[in-house]
């Protein structure tokens, strides 16, 4: 994998090259840097490629690409279309109307009371009859179309806060399954290096054995051990694999490319730490903020049916064109018009009990959604509990077996040279190695895990943001 030539993406070329072009115009440098948070969403527009990418940079690709997220966004904008579908109603309503008869007995004054007596005392039978008309109205009151603009605030604050929850859940996410992909790498790296520092022990046991200095059982013991670590190899490249996967997954991004993470211990190791004096507020969580906003519109919910038994009012309007005639070819030509302009009263007096059940039903959920978060209050108390504790015993872990690292490379060299000078026996040299491999894969697994606590830790505090520094 080292002597592969993998493309680079642009923020890291626009950062390697920037000396070199310190005369561009400032309009072209803020573009191009522009550019650079987004370059991971074009670099993943070719398929079958190698994309060197950063955690910064997995997370923005899952928050513009993530199916969740843009579901998310999707409901959204579904929520500000039912708002404007139900605030129509506030605007004026006009229909038009239109219809034709055609009388095979009697006539349409005997059927029609928009006719004027003129048109049937004339001796001229009116065989032929339409209508053409307008109809306005316009709600001066109305329960429905006041709930609908009350509720609005809320639906909006819900959907925003929806959002929100899913892009934390993707940082989330993303970033643990990026830890675990490099926890696996490095784990990989470990066992490559104790391989080859295996082999090296294996030819010198066989070598001592073939000059007669020690028996067989020195390369054999090196054999089994070479052989364990090997097996231990394929798995570790297998889980890769199946990590690497699932990383991909929540970003969104098709199985057709090759990412190869990139990432700086030391930054990592500077950014593990975070202040355990934090005190928890559940209305910094998201999850409590969404079920507030859904008590809201139950609240609504219940006013609406609590002053259900108001009248509605509308204005109404109708303009008609009256047209009578012997024959449908004349039936046009001569037109009798009528207008009417009033108010429209709608009192609702017995619905059989419906909007008292309604309001009762309405005022149970709100009863119920005050369980749901005093529920939610202690759930993410516990979570803060857990998450603290596991950050701190991860913390504690992490500061102790990176001293183990130095002290194993220190011993194995020592022992191995006992070895050469035939002080210590091979299971020394074994003991050794074997401590030196579980001390660095410790370091790296105390790291890896102490970060994704720190994560835990960010989300149940309510801290964790989609905004990335």
């Amino acid at each position: 994998m080292k002597n592969k030539k993998y493309r680079q993406p642009l923020s890291i070329n626009f950062v390697n090259n920037r000396t070199t072009h310190h005369n561009m115009k400032k309009p072209l440098y803020l573009f191009i840097f522009s550019l650079t948070l987004f370059v991971p969403v074009f670099s993943f527009a070719q398929a079958n490629t190698d994309t060197v990418i950063t955690l910064k940079q997995c997370v923005l690709f899952a928050l513009h690409n993530q199916p969740a997220v843009r579901q998310a966004a999707i409901d959204e904008q579904i929520n500000e279309r039912d708002i404007k579908i139900g605030l129509s109603a506030w605007l004026p309503q006009v229909n038009g109307s239109g219809e034709y008869q055609h009388y095979f007995k009697g006539s349409p004054a005997a059927s029609n009371s928009t006719t004027t007596t003129t048109t049937t005392t004339s001796g001229v039978r009116n065989d032929e009859f339409s209508t053409l008309g307008l109809q306005a109205s316009q709600v001066i009151y109305n329960s429905d179309v006041l709930q609908a603009a009350k509720a609005a605030k809320y639906s909006r604050q819900y959907y925003k806060e929806n959002i929100l929850s899913s892009q934390i859940n993707v940082v989330s996410d993303v970033s643990k399954a990026f830890f675990d992909v490099l926890l696996s790498q490095k784990q990989l790296e470990i066992l490559n290096e104790d391989i080859a520092r295996l082999q090296r022990s294996l030819k010198d046991a066989y070598n001592r054995y073939q000059a007669g200095v020690s028996d067989k059982i020195d390369y054999k013991q090196a054999t089994i051990s070479l052989n364990n670590s090997l097996a231990s190899r394929k798995q570790t490249a297998e889980a890769i694999n199946s990590k690497e996967a699932y990383l991909k997954q929540i970003m969104g991004i098709s199985a057709g490319h090759n990412l190869i993470l990139s990432y700086d211990s030391t930054r990592y190791e500077q950014e593990a730490t975070i202040d355990t004096n934090q005190r928890l507020d559940v209305n910094n969580r998201i999850e409590y903020r969404l079920l507030q906003s859904s008590k809201n519109l139950e609240i609504v919910n219940v006013a609406y049916y609590k002053y259900g038994f108001l009248p509605s009012l509308s204005a109404v309007g109708s303009y008609n064109w009256i047209y009578l005639s012997d024959k449908f070819s004349n039936l046009y030509n001569n037109s009798y018009p009528n207008a009417y302009a009033g108010l429209s009263l709608s009192i609702p007096i017995f619905q059989g009990t419906k909007r008292l059940q309604n309001l009762a039903k309405a005022r149970l959920q709100v009863n119920r959604t005050d369980l749901d978060l005093e529920n939610s209050a202690n759930t993410i108390n516990t979570e803060y509990v857990q998450a603290l504790a596991g950050y701190k015993s991860n913390y504690t872990s992490w500061v102790l077996v990176r001293q183990n690292v130095d002290l194993a490379k220190d011993v194995y060299k020592v022992v191995s040279l006992q070895y050469r000078e035939g002080i210590k026996t091979y299971l020394d040299v074994i003991v050794a190695q074997s401590d030196l491999r579980t001390a660095e894969l410790n370091y790296y697994n105390a790291l890896f895990q102490l970060l994704s606590s720190k994560i835990d830790l960010e989300k149940s505090l309510g801290t964790l943001s989609p905004q990335l520094n």
